[in-house]
């Protein structure tokens, strides 16, 4: 049974008071949110750090075992408490709601773990405080990587650059960042389900559907060294996981009936073929033909069948979540 706390340096919100050590303009409040588990090490650190680039950092504790929420609390955060874990998109969902709690005029999401620089804040929020955009990716790969990195790294980023093109029609460079920041008004355009593809794609997902303005900023890259750490055919292998995963939420047709169709024809034109020959001529049909004659038939007709079943269900799926 899922328990949902949220606690703070006091019991109400404190009144939101205008941090002024990087903006020059009309005061907005920005909210980070931190979804973590099992963080006790860095989450001070990057409480602290966040805190000098916003006005309030909401903490969702989903399911540490550890000093976590302990930590973060000391540190100066407001924490959100799962018990047991439900997901990064149900914590998500929670932090943008505790946001719009706070008054948030800008939402950012980051990542618990260091690999995000609290200190690029600034950069990823000037397109929404400049009225340019409702929501800005924060980008590894906008300038990089170089000649430098691996050729598997580069090759991975291409594949899921043009993924989200096809699925999501965005010109995006680096689809799984979870350094993120929105306007508060495009809360209500989510779903956090994240039920058949990671939230961070689903979140492009929606944002591509409803048509706010997006855009990219380049945020700290990992170093070639990073990169490499990782075993390619891991990297990749990961990449076309969560290529599918896209594919199948989202254009259905193209990840099913599109193969199915081109299997379903190659058995019926291997049929005509054998039909054509015994008419003619004499023509043996020897098992191992047959057998793929008709594997590919139904293979391809069921390829095709769900494929068009999954794009009608996926259409009903996402009017129902936004009704």
């Amino acid at each position: 049974m899922s328990n949902e706390l949220l606690v703070g340096k006091s019991t109400d919100y404190p009144a939101h008071k205008e941090n002024q050590r990087f903006r020059g303009v009309p005061s907005q409040n920005i909210t980070v949110i931190l979804p973590v588990c099992n963080q006790e090490v860095s989450i001070g650190s990057i409480v602290l750090l966040s805190r000098l680039y916003a006005d309030n950092v909401v903490v969702v504790n989903d399911g540490s075992t550890d000093r976590t929420a302990e930590v973060a609390m000391k540190a100066g955060a407001h924490i959100i408490t799962h018990e047991p874990s439900q997901g990064k998109a149900e914590a998500l969902r929670a932090g943008f709601n505790a946001a719009a709690a706070l008054g948030s005029d800008i939402i950012v999401t980051m990542d618990p773990d260091g690999r995000h620089n609290p200190a690029d804040i600034p950069v990823l929020v000037a397109p929404i405080m400049d009225g340019n955009a409702e929501m800005v990716n924060g980008s590894r790969y906008l300038n990089y990587p170089g000649k430098n990195a691996p050729l598997f790294s580069r090759t991975g980023q291409a594949m899921q650059a043009a993924s989200a093109k096809m699925n999501f029609d965005l010109k995006i460079t680096d689809t799984q960042s979870g350094f993120r920041a929105f306007a508060a008004s495009t809360k209500s355009i989510f779903r956090f389900s994240g039920k058949k593809v990671p939230i961070e794609s689903e979140m492009l997902a929606d944002a591509g559907r409803s048509g706010i303005r997006i855009t990219e900023v380049e945020i700290g890259a990992p170093s070639p060294s990073e990169l490499s750490a990782g075993a390619p055919s891991k990297y990749i292998s990961g990449a076309l996981k969560t290529i599918s995963q896209d594919i199948e939420a989202n254009r259905p047709l193209y990840l099913y009936s599109v193969p199915g169709f081109a299997l379903a024809t190659c058995g019926f034109y291997m049929g005509f073929k054998f039909m054509e020959a015994t008419f003619f001529g004499s023509a043996s049909l020897s098992f191992w033909y047959t057998f793929l004659m008709v594997f590919l038939a139904l293979a391809g007709a069921y390829m095709t069948l769900r494929g068009i079943v999954a794009h009608s269900m996926a259409g009903d799926a996402k009017q129902t979540d936004f009704t």
